[in-house]
C-alpha cells in the first residue's frame, strides 16, 4: 500500500485539493485499496484548540463542481510521527519541502518531494491564497497527480 501525505502551509487550499482529487482519481481507476491518502499543514495557523479549519470555501466550490466532496476534511498539522506512518510527502512548493523536512527530521527528509516533479516540472503549485486563481492551482495539482498515479502503476 502506498501511504501518501500531501503538504502545504495551511492545509485549507492546495494540499486538501490534492488529497481529495487524488482520492477521486484512484477511486475512478479502481485502485482505492492500493493507497492511503491524507493531507496536512506545516503551520498550525488553521488549527485552534485541536480543531482544524474546513477546506477553504473557493476550493470547496471548485471541487464540488467536479463532483468531489470535501465533507469531513479539516486542517491538520504535520508531525514528526507522520514520518514513520507515510511513504511519501508531496509538497506544493519549495518552502513546504524545507519545512516538512525540518519537521520530519533527517531520517525522513528524502521522502519529501514537490508534487510537480511527477509532472516532469521543477516549479511550484500556484498558491491560490495569493494568486486568487483557484483553477490554476487545480490544473497544476491535476498534472502532478496524473504523473504520480502513472508512476505508481
Amino acid at each position: 500500500m502506498h501511504k501518501i501525505m500531501f503538504v502545504c502551509l495551511g492545509n485549507i487550499c492546495r494540499s486538501p485539493m490534492a488529497e481529495l482529487l487524488f482520492k477521486d482519481m484512484v477511486k475512478k481507476a479502481g485502485r482505492e485499496k492500493e493507497f492511503y491518502i491524507e493531507s496536512c499543514a506545516t503551520s498550525d495557523e488553521n488549527v485552534w484548540n485541536g480543531v482544524g479549519a474546513p477546506v477553504y470555501p473557493q476550493i470547496k466550490t471548485l471541487l464540488e463542481s467536479r463532483g468531489i466532496s470535501c465533507a469531513g476534511k479539516r486542517a491538520q498539522v504535520l508531525t514528526k510521527a507522520h514520518g514513520e506512518q507515510f511513504d511519501l510527502f508531496l509538497c506544493m512548493d519549495d518552502s513546504n519541502v524545507r519545512n516538512a523536512r525540518r519537521i520530519l527530521g533527517e531520517k525522513h527528509a528524502d521522502k519529501c518531494q514537490k508534487l510537480l516533479s511527477y509532472a516532469g516540472e521543477s516549479g511550484n503549485v500556484a498558491d491560490p491564497w495569493y494568486t486568487r486563481d483557484f483553477n490554476l492551482a487545480y490544473e497544476d495539482i491535476k498534472r502532478g497527480l496524473e504523473g504520480l498515479l502513472n508512476s505508481l502503476s
